[in-house]
């Protein structure tokens, strides 16, 4: 197996300069935010972080590809970082806290190192293919995480993001249907819901409408978390338009409830 230690350890020192970027910018008065084409928001630290992990790429991984949120594609090859420079920008805008820069590395379509920082909640994540998920303030003060071993949907905790994105998705009775079988269900959304699911504290996440760049690095961390991370069509990976993340023993049944609305 490929080791990928190098590229986990590049991906840490590329999120400590984003943090460095983001908490300086996070609740600027002079914080400068305009509307993309989709009306969603982006402001000029997701700018300047994007900016900063492909000058470091350049220079360190120069013949890797990089897909971001923000620019345009760059490269070609089999290995290629996914970048999302602030995930939960709608957040980030308003002053709460619960945003995170996700870094993620894919070779041959198969994402297999990333990192998560939320450095206003004081947290991180990260994982490399065979070397489990971790979490910690670094790689020398980490501790390893595991999924839930709750194994009915009558006792599993639930996490999403938002509803109208359900009812939007031909999906809303399914979900509805989900969140009344399952015993909690709360909004953390966004990059945490999956990470609580990594930790053991959550045992499902799911979303109906995602980008690649929303996913890529969640994927790694769930999965060597031991637990699976699929689109709705049950896909493996985060290649689809949307995501479910489980501890696995969850995911097969939850995955019949989301299913597409029936046509009347």
């Amino acid at each position: 197996m490929t080791d990928y230690t190098d590229d986990l350890r590049l991906a840490h020192l590329m999120a400590d300069d984003a943090d460095s970027i983001t908490m300086a910018r996070f609740r600027a008065a002079d914080l400068h935010v305009s509307s993309k084409p989709d009306h969603t928001e982006v402001s000029d630290a997701d700018l300047a972080v994007e900016d900063s992990v492909r000058r470091t790429l350049a220079k360190s991984r120069s013949r890797d590809a990089v897909h971001g949120e923000e620019r345009d594609d760059s490269g070609q090859g089999p290995r290629r970082w996914i970048v999302d420079p602030i995930d939960g920008t709608a957040n980030y805008v308003r002053g709460v806290p619960v945003w995170a820069t996700l870094i993620g590395l894919s070779v041959e379509n198969h994402v297999v190192a990333s990192v998560v920082s939320a450095p206003a909640l004081r947290r991180r994540w990260w994982a490399a293919e065979g070397s489990g998920a971790w979490t910690g303030t670094s790689l020398l003060k980490a501790r390893p995480m595991h999924v839930s071993g709750v194994a009915r949907l009558e006792d599993a905790f639930l996490s999403y993001s938002s509803l109208h994105g359900w009812v939007e998705s031909g999906r809303g009775r399914g979900f509805g249907e989900l969140m009344r079988t399952v015993w909690r269900t709360r909004a953390f959304g966004d990059f945490w819901s999956y990470m609580l699911v990594a930790e053991g504290s959550v045992d499902l996440a799911c979303e109906p409408d995602l980008n690649l760049h929303d996913m890529a690095a969640l994927d790694v961390i769930v999965r060597e978390a031991g637990g699976r991370f699929t689109s709705l069509e049950g896909a493996d990976g985060p290649w689809g338009p949307n995501a479910m993340a489980s501890n696995g023993l969850l995911h097969d049944e939850a995955l019949a409830m989301v299913r597409a609305d029936p046509t009347d």
